[in-house]
């Protein structure tokens, strides 16, 4: 036989290592194969590996479907070459040509013209589901190979979508790795956003809309993953207007849409929620929650996963409350974890529209009747002062009550304001600002001012008395030498953590804005409220500058999302726990 002549062996290894070999040629060659699969043993390796390189994708249907039995007589013969067959198909996960940046600029030839490249793909997962049939450990060495074969990112977008859609494509017929997978894309979406900071991202918008610049964008848009038949192959040209100027920004963009685009498409069928599937992907998305978001601080989009499913069904959002409000109760969380967690449960309530007034007010409910118990436990032990690093969870809680308030007092008191003040009133907001643990001292300054506004206009309590209280046991602490500012630097970064603040990538967008809660312009009467109690001494532009956190959207909002602040707008806050950069914005007087 020719496996035994050396001679004979080279010359087949030749011929099948010849880019002009012919289909009928390939097809001859891969029945013989097929029918001496059990001499392809390990010393044959080498051969093996040639077979493996063949470029069986582009070439005929006779070819593939020659191919793929090939691959399936091949690995449960020889499950010696499963790895090498898994790294060879998920090799093809991505398009055969590439543009890799560098400095900003493109190297490489981007002309992938290939027509057939979704074509490519669906071949590539039949190879994939061919090999798993016949060996049942595939999914365990399947899955370091997705990860060591993760583009880098800075990889061309198109690189970058085709891969992770390709691996989301997995997750349906190998089930069980949906969760590790759901994970490593997750992960990599993280690095993406925690490394492009949202100041970043609008210096680049805003750079890009002051250039005379009119060239117009030829790269690709998403890989569409609710393509029709007919659309299938081919590439959708996104206009310039909706490509994002910060790079990282835009890979990030066009993979949270493909995330949006696949919880949707698992969530439903034939256009109705099924409610086992979102459930079993909610308890997967949670579980990439706790793992990877939870604990990982300065991340702006990624979270929004959460928001997205958790708006098919109220029952997913008050599972998910109800989630982050056992981690922050839990006295056995780490402390960081517990004050992420109330910062989740107050940006979700203020910030998503689905969530109705009834849960609100269910959610206010526990989170002040904890507070109060908190106060009785401490009020009068020997912990019993202002002190972040002691009452982490406490102030955090505090906050997302407060803030949850400015988002949804109107609603509280829509119907029957009467009703609604005697609700409020029952939540004795005035024992938790009193108490000795001075929540106001340590709260975001720009979420204090709108509570102490709101609180008095309801003559619900009033703040102003210990505002200024703080502020002047403040002043001594610190000077600073560049001239009337004080500086206090972050022991606590969480103060100035709202993880639902303005979504600003601008495809993904479009999936969370219908359901998102922008800050409402203010009226000129609360205006007016916020600015009397301000100290004498301020100027007029440092009392309107705390409101200027979110862009406006052409619907006239304002916003107040606290972590965007320029730094001379901060109010003193406690020595221990205060926002990063805090400066008091009233001047010294002598």
């Amino acid at each position: 036989m020719y496996l035994g002549d050396t001679t004979d062996f080279e010359l087949l290894k030749h011929q099948l290592s010849d880019p002009d070999i012919k289909d009928a040629q390939i097809i001859n060659w891969l029945h013989e194969f097929r029918a001496s699969v059990a001499y392809l043993t390990k010393e044959l390796e080498q051969l093996v590996n040639i077979l493996l390189k063949l470029p069986w994708l582009r070439r005929s249907r006779e070819v593939v479907e020659e191919y793929l039995c090939f691959l399936g007589n091949l690995v449960s013969a020889q499950t010696v070459h499963l790895r090498p067959c898994l790294r060879m198909i998920v090799s093809q996960f991505v398009p055969p040509r590439i543009t890799i940046r560098e400095d900003d600029v493109d190297i490489s030839d981007s002309d992938d013209d290939d027509e057939n490249i979704s074509e490519n793909f669906d071949t590539c997962h039949r190879a994939l589901q061919t090999v798993a049939g016949y060996v049942p450990s595939t999914p365990q060495f399947l899955m370091p190979i997705l990860v060591e074969f993760f583009p880098f990112i800075n990889k061309s977008e198109r690189t970058l979508e085709c891969y992770v859609h390709n691996l989301l494509r997995v997750t349906v017929y190998i089930p069980t790795l949906r969760l590790q997978i759901l994970e490593l894309i997750i992960e990599k979406l993280l690095k993406l956003d925690v490394s492009t900071p949202q100041q970043d991202i609008e210096d680049a918008e805003e750079a890009a809309n002051n250039s005379a610049s009119d060239e117009k964008s030829t790269e690709e848009g998403l890989f569409d993953m609710e393509e029709d038949e007919d659309r299938k192959g081919n590439k959708v040209v996104s206009p310039s207007t909706e490509r994002m100027a910060h790079p990282l920004a835009e890979r990030l963009d066009i993979l949270m849409t493909i995330l949006f685009s696949y919880i949707k498409d698992v969530c439903h069928v034939d256009g109705k929620l099924d409610i086992s599937n979102t459930k079993d992907l909610y308890r997967d998305l949670v579980s990439v929650f706790d793992k990877l978001i939870l604990p990982t601080h300065a991340s702006c989009h990624v979270q929004y996963f959460m928001f997205y499913i958790c708006s098919f069904k109220l029952g997913l959002a008050e599972a998910f409350l109800d989630h982050l409000w056992k981690k922050l109760q839990d006295p056995n969380n780490p402390s960081v974890i517990r004050q992420t967690a109330g910062s989740y449960i107050g940006s979700f309530l203020a910030r998503a529209k689905f969530i109705p007034i009834v849960t609100v007010k269910a959610c206010l409910d526990l989170l002040v009747n904890w507070l109060h118990k908190y106060i009785d436990n401490q009020d009068t032990g020997a912990n019993a002062y202002c002190d972040v690093a002691l009452h982490g969870p406490f102030y955090s809680t505090c906050q997302a009550v407060f803030y949850t308030l400015i988002f949804r007092h109107k609603q509280l008191l829509d119907g029957n304001l009467r009703k609604g003040l005697s609700y409020l009133q029952s939540l004795n907001f005035e024992r938790i600002v009193m108490c000795q643990l001075n929540p106001l001292k340590i709260c975001i300054p720009s979420v204090v001012n709108l509570f102490a506004a709101i609180t008095r206009k309801y003559q619900l309590v009033f703040c102003y008395t210990i505002i200024e209280r703080n502020n002047r046991q403040f002043i001594p602490v610190v000077r600073s030498g560049t001239g009337g500012d004080l500086v206090q630097t972050c022991t606590n970064p969480l103060d100035s953590f709202f993880p639902f603040d303005p979504y600003i990538l601008k495809r993904s967008k479009k999936t969370i804005d219908p359901m998102y809660q922008f800050w409402e312009e203010l009226s000129a009467e609360e205006l007016e409220n916020l600015k009397k109690p301000i100290k004498k001494g301020a100027s007029e532009d440092e009392d309107d500058d705390f409101l200027k956190g979110e862009t406006p959207q052409n619907d006239g909002v304002v916003g107040i999302a606290p972590n965007s602040y320029e730094s001379n707008t901060r109010s003193p806050v406690s020595s221990i726990g205060s926002p990063a950069d805090c400066y008091v914005p009233y001047p010294l007087s002598h």
